[in-house]
């Protein structure tokens, strides 16, 4: 993606302009619901046969698919203009299995600073309980900083 792209991608997340985003995490089900400073919320209504494992339980990986749109559209939420986040860590907790239903997620900023931020986020099942928690660290880079 190039850098122009990217920081009208993160114009779009800080206007709150849910319906523009664009990701081909999409076409799995995935929806952002609203972008804030600071926060993110998804859902994720069904899921495809292919995110299931042979238990009939979803697979982890697209777990941390729909985690990475939280975060990824979260920390989205207050870059600057010129200003790029990569991910340098994620933990993610699995915390009990689950089984196709409405998934909803929120994601924040929990501390940024000039060159990382950190973040957490939680996915809760169709029951409302919790199933996956996640924390995650940024690093932030600066139009300059990327050309070293």
């Amino acid at each position: 993606m190039s850098r122009r792209a990217l920081e009208e991608l993160n114009r779009l997340i800080r206007e709150n302009r849910v319906a523009d985003y664009s990701s081909p995490n999409l076409a799995l089900g995935m929806r952002p619901v609203r972008f804030a400073p600071g926060s993110a919320s998804w859902v994720w209504p069904e899921q495809p046969a292919a995110a299931l494992n042979p238990f009939g339980t979803l697979q982890g990986g697209y777990l941390a698919l729909f985690v990475d749109e939280l975060l990824s559209t979260a920390i989205g939420s207050v870059l600057e203009t010129g200003e790029l986040a990569l991910t340098a860590e994620v933990k993610l907790c699995y915390l009990r299995g689950l089984s196709p239903g409405r998934l909803e997620g929120e994601a924040r900023v929990v501390r940024r600073s000039r060159t990382l931020a950190f973040l957490e986020a939680v996915v809760t099942g169709p029951d409302g309980k919790p199933a996956v928690s996640a924390s995650s660290t940024w690093a932030i880079l600066r139009a300059a900083e990327e050309r070293r």
